[in-house]
């Protein structure tokens, strides 16, 4: 999860990430109010930088617990709102013999519902070490 939050923070900090997602975030309801008020640079930096934060938090959780925790939440929020966009992103399906399959755009997104499940049992992992770490206090 950590290399892959680094990763794609980084690419979305990038022209072509940016760009790339102009279809996903232009079309959000949750979103696309932040598209018309940064653009997709800005919100691309953004959104990459969010990415990187949490996946800091989640490192620095192996050593604080209660710093992963946060890093999850994040990634709940963050996930959440990118699984919407599944729902709300026109053409990321094609339509083969009347069956609707995802096209590169929505299996960008599929991950997305894979890491929402993620984020959900890195808080609980976190939450445990917290406990954990009180408990001995």
């Amino acid at each position: 999860m950590i290399v892959m939050l680094l990763w794609a923070g980084k690419f979305k900090m990038t022209a072509p990430g940016a760009e790339g997602i102009i279809p996903l975030v232009s079309n959000s309801p949750l979103t696309s109010w932040q598209f018309k008020l940064f653009g997709p640079y800005v919100l691309g930096d953004m959104i990459g930088a969010t990415e990187w934060i949490a996946a800091i938090l989640l490192i620095i959780g192996y050593f604080k617990p209660k710093a992963g925790i946060l890093g999850g939440m994040i990634l709940v929020v963050m996930f959440f709102t990118t699984s919407t966009m599944l729902i709300t992103t026109p053409d990321d399906t094609i339509v083969v013999h009347g069956i609707h399959y995802m096209n590169n755009l929505g299996l960008f997104l599929f991950k997305d519902i894979i890491s929402f499940g993620v984020a959900f049992y890195l808080i609980s992992y976190y939450g445990r070490k917290a406990t954990l770490a009180e408990n001995q206090r």
